[in-house]
Order: structure tokens, then sequence, then C-alpha cells
């Protein structure tokens, strides 16, 4: 079912909607494989056929995972993944590096668990401070170059740090986290990529679920990541929840749903600003595609848009452990 296709930077048409599938990997909780290979396939059947993955996303599985897609809808696909963390986020253990030699070795190794010879958006997942960015990205720009790599994006780096990027070399997204609960972005990276004609690539646009409505800490496995960030701890989760209150009231207003509001809010600040917004956000089930799809559908009033925005200056507790992980810490 085709649901259109939006252009980011340097000429990328995507779907208008993303599908990301770190969700497919045991970040909330176990997950079966083959209840993935699912969703994914479904995914892909409802139009949704930009797929972003990462290298570090279950240490490599989630791509093998994704390989299995493109072996049956390689030509379907618009296949985002990342590169630059090293460790293992889930435990905790993260640092991140951008020397030339590793994004060579990065790209190569992802595209072997992928099975395919290119890939379509290739992201520095975060920034390596120890590296240039010149280095990092001029290493990037020559995978382009050989015809492994089409596009360039960037995460979670400063307006600053894009417009020194984009001099190198055409970025065609960003991606950080942007939702009604996580807006730092708006104050300098959306404008810096709207004025360079790069678009903007939303994870976690339902803040990890908690715009749905659905979380609740006590539900939380031992080992679901959610734990680890501030505004979930005890006590800051629980005052968030007035942010939740103002979504499910314009839920009703328009008859939807929590997250189909979320992530119409998303696509009227694209609008607002001036620049191509596609989120990704993930599920592990198909019936959630189908009502993330439901959003396109959605248009917020100037009332609306401004119940939400008031609701967001409410939210208690930082984005992340470590300012300095994400742009908001090093703007």
């Amino acid at each position: 079912m085709p649901i259109g296709t939006t252009a980011l930077g340097d000429s990328l048409a995507v779907s208008r909607l993303g599908f990301g599938a770190m969700a497919l990997t045991p970040v909330y909780g176990e997950v079966d494989p083959e209840e993935a290979l699912s969703t994914l396939r479904h995914a892909v059947d409802a139009g949704v056929t930009f797929i972003d993955t990462a290298d570090v996303y279950g240490m490599g599985s989630n791509e093998e995972l994704i390989g299995k897609l493109l072996k049956e809808r390689r030509g379907d696909i618009q296949l985002a993944t990342k590169f630059g963390i090293t460790g293992n986020p889930a435990t905790g253990e993260r640092s991140s590096r951008g020397d030339a030699a590793y994004v060579r070795e990065s790209a190569e190794a992802s595209l072997w668990r992928l099975g395919t010879d290119v890939i379509d958006l290739f992201y520095l997942h975060r920034r390596d401070l120890a590296t240039p960015l010149e280095e990092t990205v001029g290493a990037m720009a020559e995978l382009v170059r050989a015809g492994k790599v089409r596009h360039l994006g960037l995460s979670e780096v400063t307006a600053a740090e894009l417009k020194q990027a984009h001099a190198i070399h055409p970025i065609a997204a960003v991606q950080s986290e942007w939702s009604i609960w996580s807006r730092d972005v708006e104050r300098h990276v959306v404008p810096a990529a709207a004025k360079l004609g790069v678009g903007f690539v939303p994870y976690s646009p339902l803040g990890r679920g908690f715009l749905t409505g659905t979380v609740d800490r006590r539900s939380l496995a031992e080992h679901d990541i959610r734990r680890s960030f501030p505004r979930f701890a005890d006590g800051l989760l629980e005052a968030n929840n007035s942010v939740v209150s103002a979504v499910k009231m314009v839920a009703i207003e328009l008859g939807a749903t929590p997250a189909q509001v979320a992530l119409a809010w998303l696509l009227a600040k694209g609008v607002q600003f001036g620049l191509p917004v596609v989120p990704i956000p993930g599920t592990r089930r198909a019936r959630r595609v189908d009502e993330n799809i439901g959003a396109l559908a959605l248009s917020l009033d100037a009332a609306q848009l401004a119940i939400l925005d008031a609701a967001a200056d409410a939210v208690l507790g930082a984005r992340s452990a470590d300012p300095a992980w994400v742009s908001q810490g090093r703007e």
C-alpha cells in the first residue's frame, strides 16, 4: 500500500514514515525473531519502506535480521544503518570511534551482515570528539565515491557540527531524538538543518513508548534500557504523566490514538520549521505499524498544537544520563 514519499536532503526519497528496527532487539525485553521478521515484512507491505538499523543494535544481530528482509525485498527498501558507537550500550558500556580506518571497517562489516552491496543512508551514530570531524566525514565521503554508500547522515550532532560536516559532503539527514517531550533540538539543530536543506529523522518519536500512555516503570523488565534514563526514574516518570494526559486529551478530540497524535505533532513541526521530517517509530507488533501509519492522515489545529507544546514545558528529567552523549549537552 503506497503511503507516499518524502525527500530528505541530497535528493534521498524515503517513505513518509520510517521503521526504527532497534525495537526488534532485546533492549525493551525479549524478542521473538520470527515475529520480528514478520513485522518487518508487514511494514514494507504497508508502504513503510525506510528501514533504520545500526551495527550496535544487538551487537550486529539487528543488521543480520534486516539482511533477511533485504534478500526478499531489497528493491523496495531505503536502507539506513549507523556506525561509530563501540561497546555495548545495552549494558552501559559505550564509547565512540570515528577514525578513517574504523569508518571503512564498519561499512564493510555492515555490508556483510546486511548481505547487500550498497547502503542507502550511512549515519555517523555518535561523534568521536577525539577525531577531527573532517577525518570522519571525509572517510564517509570516500565510501560514496566508491559506490558502497549512497547518502550520508549524522546522529546527535550539534548545529555547528552539522554545518562543518555539510561543508565537506552533502548531508541527507540528521537523526536525533525529537518528540513532544524531547524538544531541545528545536533550539539550534532543527533550524540549522532547515537552512542547509537537510532532512530530519526523529528517533524515539513516541518517547520510547511513554507518550502512548502504556509505560509503567513497575512493569519494565529488569534489563529494559529505559531504566537507565533519568526521566524514567521513580517519581519523575509519574510527574511526566501530565504530558501523556495532554496527548490523550487531543487524541480523544480527534478520535485517534496517543501514538498517532505524537507522530502527527512531529509532522506538523516539520511544516512549522520548514524541513522534511520522517519519524521512525519502532514496534514489535504489525498492528502498531498500521496504527502509526494512521498518523499520516491526522491534522492538528493551532489550539491542539498549543496544548501539546505547553505540555512539553512540564517535562522533568534529562533525556540522557550523559548530557555529552547527545547534542543537548554539547550545544
